[in-house]
């Protein structure tokens, strides 16, 4: 892995009226790493990731990809930039192939439909079968969308976001919605596919089982601020995680 910085968050504040969603944030995720957010509903995870895809603007501080100063700037900017997000809501056309879906991703990156530029070209139909391949979504191309189980959508989700390449990928709760026997599965499929890529991977999650397994790192929010930042062993065996996040600690001494 890189030492080279891929994500850089210099003294972020947030608030909302009286609620403080970030103070003073301070965070630094080189390349390739895999990182896991978490916290409680309110935490404040959910406003890092839209302070870096642009859909909140900092009260202060600067969001640095590569070095570039992103705060504050478009949603579309930012994605051009090399910044992509899947959504814990599957966006996809539901009436549509997977194929079709996958289609129209790579048309949208590559600057939009029209009628010069068709979506059905031999390029974008070989960049589409490589990932459906990578993705294990092959079986399922010429099925709608409306048809197919939670696991697969997310799958096809995250195909779609990677259709720009991007540098950093943010995952909004990829396993919300999926069954507990397709959620491992699932993730492995991801994170086999990500392998294949040269990005940076900051995933939301609830789940602490998948956050163990998939992250190299953890980060965890409470009131707006980082209470643990390390590896998934250190970071969830911590007093402050384990009451805040967990509620482990609280489970145990109501049972001493």
């Amino acid at each position: 892995m890189s030492t080279e910085l891929a994500i850089s968050a210099r003294g972020i504040q947030k608030r909302f009226g009286a609620v403080v969603a970030a103070a003073d944030i301070n965070i630094d995720v080189p390349n390739g790493q895999k990182v896991s957010l978490i916290g409680s509903n309110g935490a404040g995870k959910t406003t890092f990731v839209n302070m870096i895809t642009g859909y909140i603007k900092p009260d202060e501080g600067q969001i640095l990809l590569k070095g570039e100063n992103i705060a504050g700037l478009e949603p579309r900017s930012i994605a051009r930039l090399g910044v992509a997000r899947s959504f814990q809501i599957p966006q996809l056309f539901k009436e549509m192939t997977v194929f079709d879906n996958m289609l129209v991703a790579i048309a949208s990156q590559a600057g939009g439909l029209s009628f010069l530029k068709p979506a059905r070209n031999p390029s974008a139909q070989e960049r589409a079968a490589e990932l459906l391949a990578r993705f294990e979504l092959v079986a399922y191309q010429y099925r709608t969308v409306g048809e197919l189980p939670g696991g697969v959508r997310k799958l096809l989700d995250i195909a779609m976001a990677l259709t720009r390449q991007p540098q950093v990928l943010l995952l909004d709760e990829p396993t919300s919605g999926v069954s507990a026997d397709e959620k491992f599965p699932m993730m492995d499929t991801v994170m086999r596919a990500l392998s294949q890529e040269i990005v940076t991977v900051l995933f939301v999650e609830h789940d602490m089982d998948i956050v163990a397994r998939y992250a190299d790192r953890v980060i965890a929010f409470y009131n707006g601020r980082v209470i643990a930042d390390d590896t998934p062993d250190v970071a969830l065996a911590s007093a402050d995680v384990q009451r805040y996040v967990t509620g482990t600690l609280a489970d145990r001494k109501e049972h001493a």
